[in-house]
C-alpha cells in the first residue's frame, strides 16, 4: 500500500529533514467491514501524503495504542497510556540526538488522549519540539472540504469518514456491509468508563453508508493542505521545504 517508508539512510542524509512524522494508529475493532488496522492505515496515509508534499522524515507507524474502550471485541489489542507516552518520548529523544528538531504525531485514533499530554509536557520541558496533528478543527475542515454529511461527534467510529478514507487509500481492505451498518448514538456520556459496548452492539457509531472513495480522496487532500497552517502555527516552515 506504500504506506510505510522504504527510504534508506542515504536518502535521509540527502534530505536532512528537520521534522519527523510519526503515525500513531491502533489495532481495534471497526465493525464487520473495516479491518482492525483501520486507524493505522488512516494515520499512515495522512503522514505519507504530507511527506510527499513537504521535506520530512516519515517514520513507520505505531500500530498498537490505547483502545481500552473497545476491549469487549475480540481482536482488539491495547497498550497502556504510560507505554504509549514512553514510546513517543523515546522516539523524540532519539530524533533529537540525530539532529531532527521537531516531531509531529499524526494521530489516527481518537482514544489516544495521552498524546495531548505528552505533547504538552514534552514541549513545556524541552521547548516547541513536538506537536499533534490532525486536531479537531482539521478533521472538521476535512469533512467540509470533502462534502461529508456527518460531524465529528455523530460519526465517531467506523463511519462516513473512516470508510471513505479506506475506500480511497486501500479499497481491498473494505469488506461488504458498510451500506447497512449505520448506527447513531449521539448521547454517550459514560463512554470512557463503560466503553463502546454500552452504546453499540455492532462496533459502529456513525454512518458508514455515506462513505465514498471520492470523499476519502478529498478529505486526504484537505489534511495535506491544512498541514501548512500547522507548520505556521508552530513556527516550523523553515524546517519543511515544499517538495513541489
Amino acid at each position: 500500500m506504500d504506506l510505510v517508508t522504504a527510504a534508506t539512510a542515504a536518502d535521509e542524509n540527502h534530505r536532512e529533514a528537520g521534522i519527523a512524522l510519526l503515525p500513531v494508529g491502533s489495532f481495534e475493532q471497526h465493525g464487520d467491514f473495516l479491518p482492525l488496522i483501520t486507524d493505522t492505515v488512516v494515520a499512515s496515509a495522512i503522514a505519507r501524503d504530507i511527506s510527499r508534499a513537504y521535506s520530512t522524515l516519515l517514520l513507520p507507524p505505531v500500530t498498537i495504542s490505547c483502545s481500552h474502550e473497545h476491549a469487549s471485541w475480540r481482536g482488539t489489542v491495547s497498550i497502556s497510556s504510560q507505554t504509549l507516552y514512553r514510546i513517543v518520548a523515546d522516539v523524540a529523544e532519539s530524533l533529537t540526538r540525530s539532529g531532527v528538531e521537531h516531531l509531529v504525531l499524526i494521530n489516527g485514533h481518537g482514544g489516544n488522549y495521552v498524546l495531548a499530554n505528552v505533547v504538552q509536557e514534552y514541549t513545556a520541558a524541552n521547548g516547541p519540539t513536538m506537536s499533534l496533528y490532525p486536531q479537531s478543527h482539521d478533521w472538521t475542515k476535512a469533512r467540509q472540504d470533502s462534502g461529508m454529511e456527518t460531524d465529528n461527534h455523530e460519526d465517531m467510529h467506523a463511519g462516513e469518514m473512516e470508510t471513505s478514507l479506506l475506500l480511497h487509500v486501500a479499497p481491498h481492505l473494505v469488506r461488504d456491509g458498510n451500506e447497512n451498518a449505520d448506527w447513531l448514538a449521539n448521547d454517550r456520556p459514560h463512554l470512557l468508563t463503560l466503553g463502546m459496548a454500552a452504546y453499540t452492539t455492532s462496533g459502529v457509531i456513525g454512518r458508514p453508508s455515506l462513505g465514498t472513495r471520492e470523499k476519502g480522496k478529498a478529505a486526504l487532500e484537505s489534511f495535506t493542505n491544512s498541514f501548512a497552517d500547522h507548520l505556521r502555527a508552530h513556527g516550523m516552515q523553515k524546517h519543511a521545504a515544499s517538495e513541489e
